[in-house]
């Protein structure tokens, strides 16, 4: 099919796109069935979802917070359209195209929503990167959709698919919004997994879906971090030494200059390529404070200067040099007494005067926490120029096998995943780029451990981030480990009963909710009541956009007639549905009844009512027809029936 077919279903972003690679704008990445890929998003039908009670677990708040979702992450996203635009952070762990590690159905390229799961996609096929870049596309499309302006994405890779990645990632967000490349150490002793390197490492790829609005948060400091700060001249505030250089020469030529030491009289300047943090003003006043009087005066260094910016970037500017305005020898002696007496001067050099000019950062001025940095060696460095790539050990970010033996403790050996991210890794993700109350996606849940990750932070940290997992598992040999293992897990770490042995309870929840029919008005207008109540519930938590506001009401010995659930201002949530064929309209005598259960449950007199037709008008009801606003809640164009992939 020629790739400008059915432009019609593509989105103007898609479209966009499309033109740039025409027209030779840009690095492009070509695939056979790209332009297939793309459309398969918008073909994608959003399903309804049917809560599992048994396999939930927690509290009422947790419970209507954390959703873990059964099915196939595509329709999944899709039916998740009343979260599009509100996660923080997706941080996820797709195949890696090892060889039997996923599967792929020809068919979805023109029908995603065909039921057949595809053959598993060998190491030996010729065509696996192609599939597995096909499996990827509409995902990734899928996921940034879901993202909030500020929004990060966070994935786990290898190298096999690394560049490919890559590349798909810069041509969906941008090359210019990709944050970070880390390169996390997945084990500590050689491996004899390759015949020339062993491999000791992967990646995890960072985007933001706009960096100007997107913030990498710090991590919390350690002891061992404020340790370093001391007071050896028994100045009353704590400080460590700091580097007086910093790097850009080239764009910061006024900031080479000389310095003139008042211990040893040697002119000193920044190392090659970097220039000193602070203007000669404050340099000036700063040198001055060790008695010795200071003048910034022309030394003809022009050359010295020069080979430090570098001759081809060197602006030939006369820049003074700090210098001595009075003899070398009576200048040491008041320098001399002024190190005994001690509460130095913001630049120092060293503890005993001999040593290059650094400056003194005090330990209440230091941000409280850490940003990443491009390896972790010095961990008290705040300020780097840019992310960039990063490094981190496993005594950071965990190893493989620390994941597989920290899942082995919770549910019990025979879980049968050699693989598992590493607790720590994912929380350090989750740290840096989700904030305290925000949302955390992740669309190949796996084993759980973001949904664990997520619990144990808001434990740690009182915070109150909530979780959306996606797994689907293995139902063609009969393994939905969503059931058996993600949900297994998460329950157990919720009540702090680990196979190992009883642990702390992190404590929240979560809903386990499955994947159903499809989401359409004929289909909706055949839901018995108990489908109808769980679709009502997910759309009406998603249009009000408020996190955590809907928590499903424990039924009494005799349940409500219409209640199904309330909201965080203590309203209710009414449905008038008896099913396909039945009388299903807001009347005066429904509204009557509803009045009063509000009542016994101690509710607001503010009513959201779901109906087929409202033939009753009060002021107190917000009235939701069934099935218009259920569909456009799901993204469902009422008069098409199209879905609204962004």
């Amino acid at each position: 099919m020629d790739d400008t077919d059915d432009l019609a279903e593509l989105s103007v972003e898609q479209l966009i796109g499309m033109l740039r690679e025409k027209t030779g704008a840009g690095v492009n990445l070509s695939f056979p069935g790209k332009m297939l890929a793309r459309r398969i998003g918008r073909k994608v039908r959003p399903r309804a979802m049917r809560s599992v009670k048994n396999l939930s677990a927690g509290d009422d708040d947790g419970r209507s917070r954390n959703l873990l979702i059964e099915g196939d992450n595509l329709q999944a996203l899709a039916s998740l359209y009343r979260e599009r635009g509100q996660i923080d952070l997706i941080v996820t762990d797709p195949p890696y195209n090892t060889g039997n590690d996923f599967r792929y159905n020809d068919k979805w390229d023109q029908d995603p929503n065909d039921p057949d799961m595809g053959e598993l996609v060998g190491s030996d096929d010729p065509a696996k990167h192609t599939k597995w870049m096909r499996f990827m596309y509409p995902r990734l499309q899928m996921m940034k959709a879901m993202l909030k302006q500020s929004g990060v994405l966070a994935i786990c890779i290898d190298h096999r698919e690394l560049f490919h990645l890559g590349q798909l990632m810069d041509e969906l967000f941008g090359e210019e919004n990709r944050l970070a490349i880390i390169n996390w150490q997945k084990s500590y002793s050689p491996r004899s997994d390759n015949r020339h390197v062993s491999t000791a490492t992967e990646y995890v790829l960072v985007y933001a879906k706009d960096e100007r609005l997107a913030t990498t948060g710090l991590q919390p400091r350690t002891e061992a971090m404020n340790a370093r700060y001391r007071n050896p001249d028994r100045d009353p505030r704590l400080w460590k030494g700091e580097n007086f250089s910093g790097p850009k020469a080239a764009t910061h030529q006024g900031m080479v200059y000389g310095i003139q030491s008042p211990f040893t009289g040697e002119i000193m300047y920044p190392p090659s390529g970097k220039c000193w943090r602070s203007p000669r003003a404050d340099a000036l006043e700063w040198l001055k404070d060790w008695g010795p009087a200071y003048e910034l005066k022309q030394i003809g260094d022009e050359e010295t200067r020069a080979a430090i910016i570098g001759k081809e970037a060197f602006d030939g500017r006369k820049i003074p040099a700090v210098m001595l305005a009075e003899p070398l020898e009576s200048a040491c002696k008041k320098a001399a007494v002024r190190l005994a007496a001690g509460r130095w001067p913001i630049i120092v050099f060293g503890l005993d005067g001999q040593g290059r000019p650094g400056q003194k950062k005090y330990l209440e001025n230091v941000k409280q926490g850490r940003v990443p940095m491009t390896y972790w060696a010095d961990e008290d460095q705040e300020d780097p120029d840019i992310l960039d790539s990063v490094s981190w050990d496993h005594e950071e970010s965990g190893h493989s096998q620390a994941g597989v033996n920290e899942l082995t403790a919770v549910v019990g050996a025979g879980h049968g995943f050699e693989t598992v991210k590493p607790l720590n890794l994912i929380k350090k993700i989750i740290q840096i780029w989700c904030p305290p109350g925000g949302t955390v996606l992740d669309p190949f849940a796996g084993s759980g451990t973001t949904g664990h990750a997520v619990l144990d932070l808001n434990l740690k940290q009182d915070a109150t981030r909530r979780f959306i997992l996606i797994e689907l598992g293995r139902p063609e040999s009969g393994d939905t480990y969503a059931k058996s293992l993600t949900a297994n897990r998460l329950s157990r770490v919720i009540s702090g009963d680990w196979a190992s042995r009883k642990h702390a309870p992190l404590g929240g929840g979560y809903t386990f909710a499955g994947l159903s029919k499809q989401v359409d008005a004929e289909t909706l207008l055949l839901m018995e009541r108990d489908e109808m109540i769980d679709t009502v519930v997910a759309s009406h938590t998603g249009s009000t956009r408020r996190r955590g506001n809907l928590i499903h009401i424990p039924l009494p010995a005799k349940p409500y007639k219409y209640l199904i659930a309330k909201n965080a201002d203590e309203e209710g949530i009414y449905l008038v549905w008896n099913g396909a064929g039945e009388t299903n309209d807001l009347t005066e005598d429904v509204y009557e009844e509803i009045v009063d259960e509000a009542e016994a449950a101690g509710l607001a007199a503010s009513y959201h009512v779901y109906s087929r037709l409202s033939l009753f008008v009060t002021d107190d009801v917000h009235w939701y027809q069934i099935p218009d606003r259920i569909l456009q809640d799901f993204g469902v164009d009422i008069r098409t029936e199209s879905f609204g992939e962004a």
